[in-house]
């Protein structure tokens, strides 16, 4: 039987706890992952990249002393500062912190050793053209490149161990999901039984999307085998899910179609990938948390006005916490300043509010139409669970005309692979208030899809600059 929705609403835990009795393959009985690898294999480059500067440095260091004696420690340490930073950008863009590193110390060490010489070429070059070669023992310089390189390869094999303590034996998380389909084994994956989890691509219950979101939080790869009637729906889920996503069509095998691959004797169609990469997503973190945290810096007198106001004219509470979808579908709170009457409050959302709405306060239409009721989202971001800049986030109850959002166009799960922001492209285009029909939601659809498939930092900072200039708007009552 299929478990409740109450039992996936908040966390996964409910899922863990069944991993031993419903989600496993009936053989080979892998646990589900409790924890997501990504923190973890960015704690392994930031270690190989101290390490393999340590490497460097010990390497040049150790070379002055033995050939130059304590005269040659000053001389050895100069060359490898000038070597490293070198050496560091050329092994972050070949490869030598990657995925593949992290599987394999043979290739990082390969593609450290490869950046090394490369680098070392750049000084060698550089000092030539600055006629400045002859103010360091060339004899010196190429023994430290020498050991270095030795000692590349050592670092690697010895980093192994903390790889594998970090992350154990595999450095990705992969789920099978199986909902049909033909039955085949993915080496070191956790698998789960659809039909036994009560997981369906079903894009009208948002419910269902919130529960495969939990079962796939932690992964890195989803790879779903299903029956065809089913992929459509499946890979419209994956795309929302902010997961790299494989369906299972044997026909690609067949077809040798593009943006497919084999594996296991098996095609594979790749029908979803997360927008950022890693250095997207900590740069997009880092630029949300700066400034969310200098903006309830700087408004705080304001907030506190604002619910001085609210408690003032219609008592507590003073915020308004409504549930609506997140990043992957997953269901959060957001948090407002409250701006309708207590007793008449819509937590659901079904009822957009007009311009003669007697639910809402005079507070309540001051600080609609200046966007201040929307001030309260920064803890929100803070938090992480929402940014600055992203597609807005909806309640479950929300209609375009008499229908639900998603029923109006079957895209638009598919806006919520990045965190709803607490602004985004489509209001700065005006596309605001009420969706009285469902042109109102495509509009704001396309847009949202817009954002996501080509994010920059830029662009955010943009956004937020557009944003001053319609905090206050005639579609806000």
């Amino acid at each position: 039987m299929p478990p409740s929705q109450a039992q996936f609403a908040h966390s996964a835990e409910p899922l863990l706890a069944a991993e031993n009795d419903t989600l496993l393959h009936p053989v080979t009985r892998p646990l589900l992952p409790r924890h997501s690898l990504e923190r973890r294999r960015l704690q392994c480059y930031l270690a190989m990249i101290l390490a393999d500067l340590a490497t460097v440095f010990v390497s040049f260091v150790g070379a002055g002393y033995f050939y130059l004696g304590p005269y040659g420690l000053e001389q050895s340490s100069l060359l490898s500062q000038l070597l490293m930073p070198v050496f560091l950008t050329i092994a972050l863009y070949n490869g030598a912190y990657s995925m593949g590193a992290l599987e394999s110390a043979g290739k990082g060490a390969q593609r450290a050793i490869l950046a090394l010489l490369l680098s070392a070429g750049a000084v060698v070059f550089i000092a030539f053209y600055t006629k400045s070669s002859s103010d360091f023992s060339r004899l010196l310089f190429t023994v430290g490149v020498v050991c270095s390189a030795f000692g590349l390869a050592w670092t690697r094999a010895q980093m192994r161990s903390f790889v594998r303590w970090r992350c154990g034996t595999r450095i990705i998380n992969e789920i099978l999901i199986r909902d049909g389909g033909p039955q085949i084994r993915l080496a070191g994956a956790s698998y789960i039984d659809a039909a036994q989890m009560g997981l369906s691509p079903d894009l009208d219950d948002p419910d269902v999307l919130n529960r495969i979101a939990h079962a796939v939080h932690t992964a890195d790869r989803v790879v779903v085998c299903c029956s065809a009637d089913k992929r459509s729906a499946w890979a419209t889920v994956l795309r929302g899910a902010n997961v790299s996503g494989d369906i299972l069509d044997e026909a690609v095998a067949e077809l040798g179609a593009h943006g497919a691959r084999l594996a296991g004797g098996h095609g594979w169609l790749r029908v979803s990938v997360g927008p950022l990469g890693l250095r997207a997503r900590a740069i997009k973190r880092l630029f949300d948390v700066a400034v969310s945290g200098l903006g309830l810096t700087l408004l705080s007198p304001l907030l506190l006005l604002v619910a001085v106001a609210i408690l003032i004219e219609d008592g507590s509470p003073v915020l308004f916490i409504q549930r609506r979808v997140g990043r992957s579908n997953r269901f959060f709170d957001i948090a407002k300043f409250r701006s309708m009457a207590n007793r008449l409050g819509d937590s659901t959302g079904e009822r957009s509010a007009s311009r003669t709405d007697e639910r809402v306060t005079r507070v309540g239409r001051l600080i609609r139409r200046t966007s201040i009721d929307e001030l309260p989202q920064l803890f929100n971001v803070l938090i992480g669970q929402m940014s600055i800049v992203g597609p807005r986030p909806h309640a479950l109850g929300s209609q375009a005309g008499a229908k639900k959002f998603w029923e109006v166009d079957g895209r638009y799960w598919q806006r919520h692979a990045l965190k709803p922001g607490l602004t985004g492209l489509a209001q700065v285009r005006g596309l605001r208030g009420a969706t009285d029909t469902e042109s109102d939601l495509q509009h704001r659809l396309n847009a949202d899809l817009e954002y996501v498939d080509g994010w920059s930092l830029w662009r955010d900072i943009a956004i937020i600059f557009r944003t001053v200039t319609v905090l206050s708007h005639d579609q806000a009552y």
